[in-house]
């Protein structure tokens, strides 16, 4: 069975008769009858009844026939959509994300882009940090934001902003004092809660690191699949947790700084090594244009900003989409 003969097919169902249709695909008669005739053998059912006039599709004839023409239509719009992305009458760019950025300047910075550039369709993909550099290689994906520096000689990486840390602590935890920041030393003797349990290398793992470098031992390591796992068994008192200051999601839970600049996670923006192409300058100064606006999810204290300045400088002129030029900040 091929596309040739789901179009005969489609034809001679629409025709309700082979001549007309023959006409219509401008080819014989009879190759067409047994191009028809091949494919009910191989689907091993009758589609059309041949003794009424005008012929009559069975039963499994219409229902391939609703089949038929979807295929056919989705194959008609794959060829446009290329055909618009080759000469650049559409662009699309394929983001991937990890979910805690959603908590941050994702969401915002998505809009952004869909305001100046409204012609291009915009993709979001979750992917775990491993899983983008792997998505970039591909094609999959054309940039990425994630928290896991990576060793991947093929994908340039800027860190866009270190995030400060923060301890979750349930309401009725000792450590859950007044004070709004924490020595990072405090961790040490207790049950700790970790996350993502799986893909790894993760933001677990880079927790795990830090409590190696400062030679702090929790008394017991619990490792979870997802954040929002380990902030109800915060809740429940079953342990504490180290999360990004921005991913502050339940409010039965208390949340303490950790009192040390360097107890950081990283944004990271990621993409192919030497791609040149419009999005790459379009998203660094959309990043920085956003930080200075200070968005109240940016708490300035929580943030250290070694690569895109709180400030934008102002860099060449970035073309939109309709051909406008403005200045924009890198």
């Amino acid at each position: 069975m091929d596309i040739r003969q789901l179009k005969y097919f489609v034809a001679v169902a629409d025709a309700r008769n082979f001549t007309r249709a023959s006409e219509v695909l401008h080819i014989a008669q009879p190759p067409l009858s047994r191009q028809i005739q091949l494919l009910e053998e191989e689907l091993g059912v009758q589609l059309i009844l041949r003794n009424s006039r005008p012929l009559r599709l069975t039963e499994a004839g219409r229902t391939f026939y609703e089949q038929a023409l979807q295929i056919i239509n989705r194959l008609d719009q794959l060829k446009t959509a290329t055909r618009q992305i080759g000469l650049n009458q559409q662009r699309t760019l394929s983001i991937g994300f990890v979910a805690s950025t959603l908590y941050g300047g994702l969401p915002m910075l998505v809009r952004k882009l869909r305001q100046h550039y409204p012609d291009v369709d915009i993709q979001l993909v979750e992917l775990t940090s491993q899983q983008q550099f792997a998505a970039l290689t591909s094609g999959r994906i054309d940039v990425g934001f994630g928290r896991v520096r990576g060793n991947d000689a093929t994908v340039a990486r800027t860190i866009l902003r270190e995030e400060r840390l923060v301890l979750a602590l349930p309401p009725d935890s000792p450590l859950a004092g007044e004070s709004s920041r924490i020595p990072f030393e405090a961790i040490h003797g207790q049950k700790l809660i970790v996350y993502p349990k799986e893909p790894r290398p993760s933001f677990a793992d880079h927790v795990l690191s830090l409590l190696n470098d400062h030679a702090v031992r929790p008394a017991e390591i619990h490792e979870v699949r997802e954040i929002q796992t380990a902030l109800g068994l915060v809740a429940a008192a079953s342990g504490i947790c180290v999360i990004p200051a921005s991913a502050r999601l339940r409010s039965d839970v208390q949340y303490r700084l950790i009192d040390d600049p360097r107890i950081t996670s990283p944004i990271i923006m990621s993409h192919r090594l030497n791609d040149t192409a419009w999005y790459i300058p379009a998203l660094k100064e959309m990043v920085a244009a956003m930080y200075a606006e200070n968005p109240p999810w940016l708490n300035v204290e929580h943030s250290v900003f070694p690569g895109i300045g709180a400030e934008p400088a102002v860099a060449p002129p970035v073309k939109t989409p309709r051909g406008r030029k403005k200045p924009g900040p890198v």
